[in-house]
């Protein structure tokens, strides 16, 4: 593989109505066969497909790359939570069950925790690969079929993920890709044999696709944006908090949901926090993301990389100071020069009215806000539409828990940031949607309980 932006890769036709419903007939019928097995069965299978991820990580990751522009760095960590995710639900697999009631009289009732069906999953362009076994994952295990469409602009990956599913032994259809963009998307949220939808993506999509499967009455998961407070205590290890910085606002240039673009550092430790922020941050090496000491690759497209840029410029025009980077960056290997790059950026003299503070940039961009308690930080880092994440950086444990369960976040971190364990539930909060992915929680999002009521006795009639 040689990275040239602008090249061709592919070429992959969109689905229409007609290879929807193929594609959900197909997983219709995979899915009377996976269902009947037993948990243990389907855990098998699903090791098998976590192993050959494990074993062709590398391979996977270049093609994350060449898919994305993320560093290769990146994409290698991408695909083993990858296969971990598999690895986990495949665990769980053998061990989902109902439970036994005891009644008056010796009767008694249970119940079953059964599969949805086929389950739709639409993915983001920031985590092609992993975003797919996050949703696949629980619904697999639970004995559900998935039909998953991809990004339009990251097509590629997932189409190797079903690929692997086949191979690990799956039967034919359970996991089948459609590719397309929101036209697609609207045939499958509306398909009748649908059970269910899963989404990764911006809030007024998730909304659009909320409002689709009202009509159906299908349950939905929506994974949507974030504007997230994190939040630098003076008693804080500075060295610690200048990473946690770093890794809440520039891992995949940026692009990614819950990252922590608020950064509220108490006033007494503002200048040097900034200062350190800003020194880090120069040195942040761009290029080819498939080089092994590139640590920022492209950004996803040029429409993208324009709104990025457009944002850094109204912030410069509300009065923010741009501290470094935001500028376009060329790299020196010629093959390189029609990339999106752009160098990461640190704002200063922000307000929280500013609308680089309140709005999702989703590019390498950190705004930097002073505040001087802790009452006020809670309420300013509160007061946004979203609530996906949050983290705090502070050497007082006390203060560290009593900060976070204030947080109106679904995902908070504390000493750390951007670390996604699949054993921990992942999923926000007010616009930034419901439902969770990863630990036992997605279990409950992917199944549904069947209540059987057993009379040992006589019915008693009143009639």
């Amino acid at each position: 593989f040689k990275m040239c932006p602008g090249r061709v890769l592919c070429k992959l036709p969109c689905s229409g109505e007609k290879e929807v419903d193929l594609a959900v007939q197909s997983a219709k019928a995979a899915f009377k066969i996976w269902s009947q097995m037993s948990g243990m069965e389907r855990c098998r299978v699903m090791l098998e497909a976590a192993r050959i991820i494990r074993e062709q990580r590398d391979e996977i990751a270049t093609m994350e790359t060449m898919n994305n522009g993320k560093s290769i760095f990146e994409a290698r960590v991408d695909i083993d939570i990858s296969w971990q995710c598999l690895e986990y639900y495949a665990g769980l697999a053998g061990s989902l069950a109902g439970e036994h009631i005891q009644l008056p009289g010796g009767s008694f009732g249970y119940t079953r925790r059964e599969p949805l069906g086929v389950c739709v999953g639409i993915g983001a362009w920031n985590y092609p690969f992993q975003i797919a076994c996050w949703k696949s994952g629980p619904a697999l295990a639970c004995g559900n079929a998935m039909v998953f469409k991809p990004s339009p602009f990251t097509p590629i990956s997932v189409v190797r993920l079903a690929e692997i599913f086949t191979e690990a032994g799956v039967p034919k259809g359970l996991f089948n890709v459609v590719q397309g963009g929101a036209a697609t998307g609207q045939f499958l949220c509306q398909h009748p044999d649908v059970a269910k939808i899963s989404f990764t993506g911006s809030v007024p999509t998730g909304m659009k696709i909320m409002e689709m499967a009202a009509k159906g009455i299908k349950p939905v998961t929506l994974e949507l944006g974030g504007k997230s407070p994190l939040i630098i205590f003076s008693d804080s290890d500075l060295e610690n908090a200048v990473n946690g910085a770093l890794m809440a606002n520039f891992l995949t240039q940026g692009e990614v949901c819950c990252n922590g673009t608020r950064v509220f550092v108490e006033r007494k430790i503002l200048d040097t926090f900034t200062k350190e922020v800003v020194k880090r941050t120069q040195k942040i090496k761009i290029g080819d993301p498939l080089l092994e000491d590139t640590r920022m690759g492209a950004l996803i497209n040029q429409p993208h990389l324009n709104r990025v840029q457009g944002f850094i410029k109204q912030a410069k025009e509300q009065g923010a100071e741009v501290l470094c980077g935001g500028d376009l960056y060329v790299p020196d290997d010629p093959k390189l020069k029609n990339g999106y790059y752009m160098r990461p950026c640190v704002l200063g003299n922000c307000r929280d009215d500013m609308t680089c503070v309140k709005e999702e940039i989703f590019g390498p961009v950190m705004a930097i806000l002073p505040f001087d308690t802790e009452e006020e930080v809670v309420e300013r880092a509160n007061a946004t539409k979203f609530g996906l994440a949050g983290g705090v950086f502070t050497r007082d444990i006390q203060k560290a828990h009593r900060v976070v369960a204030a947080l109106k976040a679904g995902m908070c971190f504390i000493n750390n940031y951007n670390i996604s364990p699949v054993e921990l539930p992942f999923g926000g909060y007010k616009s930034s949607g419901f439902g969770r992915e990863n630990g036992r929680a997605a279990i409950e999002y992917y199944s549904q309980l069947k209540t059987v009521c057993v009379e040992m006795g006589d019915v008693e009639s009143v009639f």
